[in-house]
């Protein structure tokens, strides 16, 4: 009897383990994870507690404070202004206040690194570049740590801060794919850039020859401005490479003879509109097909971690593993335990209970079930409530008839119109000499008709069917607040229509509130996009992109940060403003200042003085608008090496980056076009489409055999399987 109760003990806690092995497994498969972990009960539960949504909050909390120190540590941001003639003295935190809350975040640090080494054992702890990195990146910031606590926080170099964004990258796996692909296609990258490099000093060449110093003065314009010597005239086509100087680089020579413009003409459409196009599709081609490749990997995750459940769930061996079933009940208790979205349980879980009259699942009905994960999510609205009054039903069937909906839009356009004619009538007038009544008189009408239709969608559709479409929650919110702040203007100043003083009587001045209720109503008109199929296609696109593609933008916050440290490291304090340049005087005018300088301009706030100026700063470069003007001031102030400095900048930002996420987007906006091509308005609207990256290019994957599958779970290095 012991013996047999010992069995039963012993069965029934190897069914528990096995149960908890292919939650996780399943877990793993839905968020593209490697399966390649350790197995046992203790390792579980703490690898359940590490992927759980309070750890990962905590640890991204982590990560965002240590890049978020950079604003307030020495150069510190903490200034209204970043013009350094207008600049205050900044708050300076004092030694040991930021390396605090830096220490607290490199012990989260190394916990999370022991953690990960623990999880996936010493071997495959040797195999992963990124933790072995990871380990090398937290060593290097202690050292730096301690030689700056040692200093008294006094010194300039702090090489930690250049390694921040790291942690950031290891915390994503789609972020480590995405740089993979990037690494994969430099060197195509490079073959173009080579041939653009060829290109540009080719005809830098020419025009030094064509543009040579002469003895008459007055046809020395062009050479003066932009072809003195071999860097200025590099930087001048450069330049005109973006378009950002044209036509001011030619206008010198086409002054004295129109054919110059045929070697300014040649040189932008071979560079801007040949090569650069030329590059950008090579970037898209080549990193489309290696984010492929990338992508197949994480198909293959999820499939080989819907495998493995299935395998553990078997419990036996069997040389023809098709033959081999698992129990539904089995089956439904994983489904209950593994942590996913409700809408998706649900669908598997019906899904399973199809299988209920025969008890059992075999491997292709078990690995079926989870393509409910790559399924659209469709919203079901609740019904509509039943009226047994024929007036109350044919009220309801007015308010929820789509030609309401039609209509609120005709008196939102309407009330734009109505606020737009006011405004442009008022626009010389001050603020003080508007009479407000009209627009309140025209704001007070169609307000009410927003709250009768409001009203009657709430009864027609009832609270939760009212609250089930999103555009309702938008519209009902703006609705609600202008009438708050109508009720706001009507106690604070007796009456709209009365004649009120135009003073302060609260907070909020009345022409503040009803200017707060102007910018309301155009707000609102925003609630047409989901009527209009190509705006709401574009809007749900834009979503997306903040939801699914983060890993991209991940990416450029690394690259800015990198690029601003090394920026501030190399130009803070540079640029000085003369003294009693800070007057008035001297703000408003720069009259003894070339034109188009940095001092005449006034672009004195964009400087490398903290981290939140070098962040616009470089924003200003990537959008190439009159970036010349940066490479010419640096170049003063600094040396003629700075230009590599921001051509670096150039080709990583606009050239690299900016095409990636462009091409990005219309893969995202052509995948969504393609699905919702034959849906109607409403079915946008109640249609979510699943739009992660691996879906996107899910066309083109190819799906892994059952021999690969096999093959990987026998290389697993925790998991015993019998076969």
């Amino acid at each position: 009897m012991v013996l047999l109760r010992a069995l039963f003990s012993l069965s029934t806690d190897d069914e528990e383990l096995y149960i908890q092995q292919a939650v996780v497994f399943i877990e793993d498969a839905i968020q593209y994870r490697s399966i390649n972990h350790r197995v046992d009960a203790k390792s579980l539960r703490l690898y359940r507690w590490y992927y759980s949504r309070i750890c990962q909050w905590g640890l991204n909390l982590t990560i965002a404070v240590v890049l978020l120190l950079a604003f307030i540590e020495r150069p510190s941001s903490m200034s209204i202004s970043s013009d350094p003639r207008l600049r205050s003295p900044t708050w300076e935190p004092p030694c040991g206040f930021t390396e605090t809350i830096e220490v607290v975040c490199i012990i989260i640090f190394c916990l999370d690194l022991a953690a990960k080494s623990y999880l996936i054992g010493w071997e495959e702890f040797k195999k992963t570049k990124w933790l072995i990195g990871y380990t090398a990146v937290l060593s290097v910031t202690i050292v730096d740590w301690v030689l700056s606590v040692s200093m008294d926080c006094d010194e300039r170099l702090r090489v930690r801060r250049l390694l921040r964004p790291f942690f950031l990258l290891q915390n994503s796996s789609l972020m480590k794919k995405t740089l993979k692909c990037i690494k994969r296609t430099l060197p195509e990258i490079a073959s173009v850039l080579l041939l653009l490099a060829v290109h540009l000093c080719l005809f830098t060449m020419i025009g030094m020859l064509l543009f040579a110093k002469t003895k008459d003065v007055q046809k020395n314009s062009e050479w003066r401005s932009y072809f003195r010597n071999m860097p200025t005239s590099l930087t001048s086509l450069l330049v005109l490479l973006t378009t950002a100087n044209n036509p001011d680089v030619m206008i010198p020579a086409y002054s004295l003879n129109r054919a110059y413009c045929i070697f300014f003409v040649i040189f932008s459409v071979i560079g801007t509109y040949c090569l650069m196009n030329l590059l950008t599709a090579i970037i898209y081609n080549q990193f489309r097909g290696y984010l492929l490749m990338s992508v197949q990997t994480s198909i293959i995750r999820r499939r080989l971690g819907i495998r493995a459940a299935f395998q553990v769930l078997t419990r036996q061996a069997a040389q023809d593993t098709a033959e081999v079933q698992v129990g539904v009940d089995m089956v439904q208790e994983v489904m209950n335990r593994v942590q996913m979205e409700n809408y998706y349980r649900t669908a598997i879980s019906m899904e399973v209970q199809q299988h209920g009259e025969v008890g059992y699942m075999d491997r292709d009905q078990f690995k079926k079930i989870f393509d409910e994960l790559d399924k659209d999510r469709i919203q079901e609205h609740p019904p509509l409530p039943q009226y047994e009054s024929p007036l109350l039903q044919k009220i309801q069937k007015v308010f929820s008839h789509y030609y309401l909906t039609v209509l609120g839009n005709v008196v939102a356009l309407a009330h734009v119109l109505a606020v737009c004619t006011v405004l442009v009538l008022n626009s010389e007038k001050a603020t003080v000499d508007r009479d407000n009544h009209i627009i309140e008189i025209i704001n007070l009408c169609f307000i009410l008709y927003y709250l009768v239709e409001m009203c009657g969608k709430i009864f027609a559709f009832g609270w939760r069917g009212y609250l089930s479409y999103r555009n309702n929650i938008f519209d009902g919110f703006c609705t609600v607040l202008l009438l708050v702040l109508l009720i706001t203007i009507f106690i604070t100043y007796k009456s709209p229509l009365s004649q009120s003083e135009r003073l302060f009587h609260s907070l909020l001045s009345l022409w503040e509130m009803i200017r707060l209720v102007n910018m309301l109503i155009v707000f609102r008109f925003l609630r047409i996009i989901p009527n209009i199929k190509l705006m709401a296609l574009v809007a749900s696109t834009l979503l997306d992109l903040v939801k699914n593609l983060r890993a991209f933008a991940g990416i450029l916050v690394v690259v800015y940060y990198v690029f601003a440290m090394v920026g501030i490291w190399l130009f803070e304090g540079t640029i000085k403003p003369q003294p009693g340049s800070g007057s008035m005087e001297n703000i408003t005018s720069n009259i003894s200042m070339a034109c188009g300088t940095y001092e005449q301009l006034g672009y004195w706030p964009k400087n490398f003085d903290d981290f939140a100026a070098a962040i616009v700063l470089l924003y200003d470069v990537m959008v190439i608008n009159n970036w010349q003007v940066f490479l010419d001031v640096y170049t003063r102030y600094t040396t003629e090496w700075s230009k590599i400095y921001f051509v670096c900048w150039w080709i990583t930002s606009s050239v690299m980056w900016v095409n990636l996420f462009v091409a990005l987007i219309l893969e995202n906006f052509i995948y969504k076009w393609d699905r919702s091509h034959s849906c109607s308005v409403t079915d946008v609207e109640n249609i979510s489409y699943e739009t992660s990256v691996q879906l996107i290019f899910k066309a083109q994957i190819q799906e892994p055999t059952e021999e690969e599958l096999v093959c990987h779970l026998h290389k697993h290095p925790h998991l015993d399987l019998q076969w």
